[in-house]
């Protein structure tokens, strides 16, 4: 994808990317209900994190000329064997990257790669308010839809920060053609 002359870069993420993937998420953490996290990763904690996802799912960050503007991660929908077909995802954009179509892009690779892992059906929970607020956007719940994922449930006031309830949305997304008798879930480092 170019913006202009720059070319943005798609990669899988790494441990050693934690630090520029923390500086975009904590914001989210400090200033919004779009995570309902209150309280910012170590850095090690978060190292952990992305080297526990990329066990069995993919971890992907855009970049561009150098510098990481966002980042998305799939992970389990429920450890049960009999949910191995379904994934949650989750995108985190620095505020340069928002509305560029990298979102867009990010989610378009995972597909293709949880595809290649016979993931069938994916999931997003994200924070929801009626009345958009100061901490809490729309920008998620819209971004989804417009990736094709439709509303599967509604929360009632489950999540609290900076002293005021929000519910959670849970949408979700069929992808490729489910097969009568899926194969085996691939990790992503057996890809």
């Amino acid at each position: 994808m170019k913006e202009g002359s720059k070319e943005i870069s798609i990669r899988q993420a790494s441990p050693d990317d934690a630090a520029a993937l923390l500086a975009i998420y904590k914001p989210y953490v400090e200033k919004t209900a779009i995570t309902f996290e209150y309280e910012v990763p170590a850095p090690e904690e978060f190292k952990e994190r992305i080297a526990h996802t990329l066990k069995k799912y993919p971890y992907l960050l855009a970049e561009e000329e150098g510098h990481i503007l966002g980042y998305a991660y799939a992970g389990p929908f429920h450890p049960r064997k009999a949910y191995e077909h379904s994934a949650e995802l989750s995108i985190y954009l620095a505020p340069k990257a928002r509305h560029r179509g990298i979102g867009k892009k990010l989610y378009a690779r995972m597909e293709e790669i949880l595809l290649k892992q016979q993931v069938f059906n994916l999931y997003a929970c994200i924070a929801f308010t009626e009345k958009e607020d100061p901490f809490l956007p729309k920008d998620s719940p819209l971004f989804h839809e417009h990736m094709g994922f439709k509303t599967a449930g509604l929360f009632h006031h489950c999540g609290y920060k900076f002293h005021r309830w929000y519910d959670m949305v849970w949408m979700e997304k069929m992808i490729g053609k489910r097969p009568e008798k899926p194969g085996n879930f691939v990790a992503f480092q057996e890809l």
